[in-house]
Order: C-alpha cells, then structure tokens, then sequence
C-alpha cells in the first residue's frame, strides 16, 4: 500500500467533521436525484427541440452535444470555486445554471431561437458538471471506512432522476402549446430551484488555508500509477456507456424496432446504471476497488459481445443492461480510486481534473458516435468498444503490478 493510501486511513478526524453525515449524504442523494433530472430532460428533449429549432437538420444534435462540452468546460472552474469558497458555494452556483437552463430555453422554444437554446444546454452542462461533484463532497462528509459507501448511496439517487425526468416531460410538454417543451423547461427551472433549497442544507467544513494553497503540484500527483489507472478506467468506463447508448437507439431504429422498444431499453439501461449503487459501496469495501473496476470492464465487455450475437430487442436491452451495470461498477469504482490519490488540501482541485478528463473525452466519444454507426453500422460500434476496454483492462494490471513491487520494496 503506498503511503498517500496508509495516510487516509490513518487520517485524524475531529468528531465535529462528521456530526451533520447522515443529513448532508440524505439532501446530497436528494439533490443528486433533482439535478440528474434537469440531465434527463435535456437528453430527453434536447434532439427533438434541436430538430424544430436547427437552420439545418445536420445540426439537430448539435445541443446535446453542447451540453456534454459544457460538462467538461466547468469541471475545473467548478473545482477551483470549491477549493477556495467551498464546495456548497461551488453547489449554489451550479443550481444557478441550472436554473438558467430552464429559462433561457423555454425563452429559446418561444422566440424559436436555435443558438439561444444551444447557449441553454450549455449551462446545463455546466450544472451537470458541479453535480459531479455531490459523490466527492458525500466522501467528506463521513469517516474514511464509510467513503465508498456514501459515494456509492449518492449515485444512487440518480434511479430516481431516471424516473423523474422522463415524467417531468410526460406531464408538461403540452402544457403551453403552441410552444412544445416551453412549460417543460421551466418546470425543470423549478427543480433545479429546489434542488438549491436542498443544498442550503448541507453542512460541509469550509476550505482550510492548506486547501486554499492546494498541496502539491497537479503534475505530480498525476503521476501516480493509482491516479493514471484511475483515470483511464473512469474514461473508458463512461466514454463507451456514453458511446454506446447513444448509438443504440438510432441502431434499433435502423434495424427495423419500435420506438417504444427502444424507450423502453433505455429506461432499463438508467436503472441498471444507478440501482446498482445501492451496494456497490459494500463491494468495494470489501473486494476493494480495483477488484470492482474489473467486473465492471468485464461486464461492459460483455454487453458489447451481446450486441455482436444479434440485432432483436432481447440483443439489444440485453446489451443495455449489461452496459449500465458496467459503468456503475467501472465508474463509481474508478471514483473511490481517486479518494485514494491524494492529500485532503488537494482534493477539489484533484477531483475536478479527473472529471474534466472522463467528460472531456466523453465530448469526443459524443460527436463520433452517430457519425460512425452511420457509417459503418453497428457491429463497428461494438468492435470498435474493445480497443479502450484493452487499453484500461492492461492499465489495471499494470497498476496491480507496480503495487505489488511497492510492497515488496
């Protein structure tokens, strides 16, 4: 065990850091829930707006894509924010843009502004980016055996986003006709509002002044072979969940499948990438999270040899659910793998780096997806999936390796 990973075990705690633990992991799960709603709306939306609005039907997709950009774009400025002002500072923030995000679309659906909407989904993006930060604040709020586990529970609100969101749009898109989606979007300005209310509730010890100077350089701490792993699988993990569900659906339609199928799949595929988070906390306390990460490449792994056997809707959700259980593994995994790479003053600014790598990437995997499966069909899709899941799986035994060597030094 290196000695940055002995530290925060032995890492002293005053009884006062965790007296607020089970009411701050309750309204973050809370939050975690609202604001993976506001992501849903926009997924949900985003293409079929972006059709009605768009000077060109090539560039229909174009604010979903925006808002994967504004994800990546606000991970470092969120973090930043956190490590000087703290992080529910850096929280009101993001559920201001969230906000935003519902009225300047539903301004965007009204005055049939294509690139106001574009501006919306990019703050959205930016709220996305500083929800990312809920599963880390959830590890600050506990004692450092219970991490995993609050990071997990955290995560695991996002069942419930998968089902408020979808709702959210069932039961507002004809609220205010002739404007489709208007009434949606400022209902999603009212839930990103009472996720704020929420979030006022947290209590989180303020940035010390060693956090403020931010502990060692980025460059050394990202040279850690735990970080390098760390990051690899978290890309790898959520750019081919991202790849790969985005593609599915157009791949069912292509093969000839009902759109109901393919909502359908979907809404499983949510599930199965949050519900799992229930106890995916329990199992890297005790396999520990590389062992975690693992099954989840395998699982992932799994899901694109599925694809590859057939094209009927059993294939396909079947691919789905694997996908989703995949990623919860690999990414919240991955996660709890950060907490282990660095020093408390160092972990705002070392956690939004992660983020902005794994989303980053995603923004890339976002725009190639469609392209390629147009273009190649979607076996491509799947075979192609195998490169990076190679590149993390040797990564993690080469992490395996250098820790072993460690202890044996």
């Amino acid at each position: 065990m290196s000695q940055l990973a002995a530290g925060a075990k032995l890492e002293p705690s005053s009884p006062s850091q965790y007296d607020h633990e089970r009411g701050n992991v309750a309204r973050l799960t809370i939050a975690q829930a609202l604001a993976g709603a506001n992501s849903v709306v926009v997924f949900a939306t985003g293409a079929i707006v972006g059709h009605m609005l768009a000077p060109s039907p090539a560039l229909a997709t174009l604010p979903v894509s925006v808002f994967v950009v504004g994800m990546a774009a606000c991970t470092l400025p969120a973090g930043a924010i956190a490590q000087r002002h703290g992080r529910r500072a850096a929280f009101l923030i993001g559920t201001g843009c969230g906000v935003l995000t519902g009225l300047i679309a539903a301004l965007a659906v009204v005055w049939s502004s294509f690139w106001m909407f574009s501006v919306a989904t990019f703050f959205g993006g930016a709220y996305a980016a500083v929800v990312l930060s809920f599963r880390f604040a959830a590890a600050d709020c506990v004692p450092p055996e219970r991490r995993a586990s609050a990071l997990s529970f955290v995560m695991a609100g996002g069942v419930f986003a998968g089902v408020i969101g979808p709702q959210l749009v069932t039961y507002t898109m004809y609220l205010w006709m002739p404007y489709m989606f208007a009434a949606t979007y400022l209902a999603q300005a009212a839930v990103a509002a009472l996720s704020a209310l929420v979030l006022i509730g947290v209590r989180l010890p303020g940035p010390t002044a060693a956090e403020a100077a931010g502990g060692r350089p980025l460059g050394v701490i990202a040279r850690q072979p735990r970080f390098i792993t760390a990051v690899i699988c978290g890309v790898v993990s959520y750019l081919l969940m991202n790849f790969l569900m985005t593609s599915a659906p157009l791949a069912m339609q292509i093969c000839g499948l009902s759109q109901e199928s393919s909502n359908l799949g979907l809404q499983w595929h949510v599930i199965a990438m949050y519900a799992p988070s229930f106890f995916t906390g329990r199992l890297i306390t005790r396999f520990g999270a590389p062992a975690v990460v693992l099954a989840g490449l395998v699982l992932t792994g799994a899901s694109a040899a599925v694809g590859l056997l057939g094209v009927d809707v059993a294939h396909f959700w079947l691919t789905l659910i694997l996908l989703g259980v995949g990623w919860n593994f690999g990414f919240v995994g991955a996660s709890a793998m950060v907490l282990e790479c660095h020093k408390p003053e160092e972990k705002a600014r070392v956690q939004s780096f992660n983020d902005f790598v794994v989303f980053g990437t995603m923004a890339i995997g976002s725009f190639l997806s469609g392209g390629l499966l147009s273009a190649y069909g979607w076996n491509a899709v799947l075979w192609l999936s195998f490169v990076p899941l190679a590149l993390a799986l040797l990564t993690l035994a080469w992490n395996s390796v250098s820790r072993r060597g460690a202890v044996v030094s």
